[in-house]
């Protein structure tokens, strides 16, 4: 099938045999419902007769040089403000940017060609358990400002909005050749002296020492889905307290998957996100060169790591994000739509910090006073 028949198939499958208007994924299902009369289509799960592996890294890498790399037409929309570039829904004449919630310039919408994801995880999290998530969350937020904390909730439902997230996925065995040192403990003893109620007593005490000697070999690690984010418009630190991911439910893409969701572009491409992946694979390879090391502590000289069978998927993964201002500042609050897990950042009420100090303090003069007088 060619890439127009297969676009235009997943075009048509969007829309509701019933009544004809647009079809939107259900979170945690394989189907599309309308939201209008109920209609259900399900959505054929191709992975289940194909295992979930990566691509050769060079072969890919040759193919997006060579303008080979499968790709599809999407409606793109770029926030001026924060760069990030998002998949538009359609029939929208006004939105929000899910990453800075500064308004979208709807006239910059562009249909341009983008890289097709080689598997996507589809939402299982609903909007109204990410809004029960979001609320609990920020009723936890202690020395939060009250009135952000009124106004978030105030309008969480609006607020949250379902997105996919680039990402790269790294597989790769490694083999490293090492040098270093292997250190091993032994005791001396040590004779001092000490002034006890005015006589000089001698004591002896045990003093450790390390003695070191060369050590050199190779190590052999293997890495199976090494993920970075793709989008620098989601904080790294942020992404990765998402982790980790139910990639075992990976399905081959699917655009019926994005129905009613917005997908972000990637920015950070797979050779810059290499560089990335290799860095999180460091303290692994050193923990296995201190084990093959031995002794009773370790020093690395250098190292040189050999990545075989390099391999990379590119997957779009679901969350529910939040952005706000709040006295120009802007913040985020994130779930994992697949797991649940959340995170966020928040601003500090000085005044609510200050008080509860002040309150601390006067607590322990007044419990000093009691004492005093008793």
């Amino acid at each position: 099938m060619s890439f127009e028949e297969k676009t235009s198939e997943t075009v048509n499958s969007l829309k509701c045999q019933n009544c004809g208007a647009i079809l939107h994924y259900a979170p945690g299902t394989n189907s599309l419902k309308c939201e209008y009369c109920g209609t259900v289509n399900q959505i054929e799960d191709d992975t289940l007769s194909a295992a979930i592996r990566p691509v050769d890294y060079d072969d890919f890498i040759a193919s997006q040089q060579n303008h080979t790399e499968a790709t599809q037409q999407a409606v793109v929309v770029k926030c001026v403000s924060c760069g990030a570039s998002t998949t538009m829904l359609p029939n929208v004449t006004a939105d929000s940017c899910p990453f800075c919630a500064s308004p979208l310039v709807i006239d910059t919408v562009q249909t341009t060609s983008i890289l097709q994801p080689h598997y996507v995880l589809p939402f299982v999290v609903t909007d109204k358990q990410a809004v029960s998530h979001f609320q609990t969350w920020m009723g936890k937020l202690w020395f939060a400002p009250s009135d952000l904390v009124k106004r978030v909730k105030d309008g969480s439902s609006q607020q949250l909005k379902g997105i996919y997230i680039p990402h790269w996925s790294y597989d790769t065995d490694t083999d490293t050749q090492y040098s270093g040192s292997r250190g091993e403990y032994y005791y001396t003893t040590e004779t001092y002296t000490v002034e006890v109620n005015g006589k000089t007593e001698t004591r002896t005490r045990e003093v450790r020492h390390t003695a070191w000697y060369p050590a050199s070999g190779r190590v052999e690690n293997n890495f199976r889905d090494i993920l970075v984010s793709a989008s620098p418009s989601l904080p790294r630190k942020m992404a990765e307290i998402l982790e980790p991911w139910l990639l075992d439910q990976l399905k081959k893409y699917d655009g019926r998957y994005l129905s009613g969701f917005r997908a972000e572009i990637y920015q950070t491409d797979a050779q810059q996100a290499l560089v990335i992946a290799k860095k999180r694979m460091v303290p692994a390879i050193e923990s296995e060169i201190c084990n093959d090391i031995g002794g009773d502590t370790q020093r690395i000289d250098n190292y040189d790591v050999d990545y075989n069978s390099l391999g990379v998927k590119y997957l779009l993964l679901p969350v529910w994000i939040s952005a706000y201002r709040y006295k120009n500042k802007l913040y985020h609050f994130v779930v994992n739509a697949c797991t649940g897990e959340v995170t966020g950042d928040r601003p500090y009420s000085w005044m609510k910090i200050v008080g509860l100090i002040l309150g601390i303090i006067f607590g322990i003069f007044v419990l000093y006073a009691i004492a005093q007088s008793q």
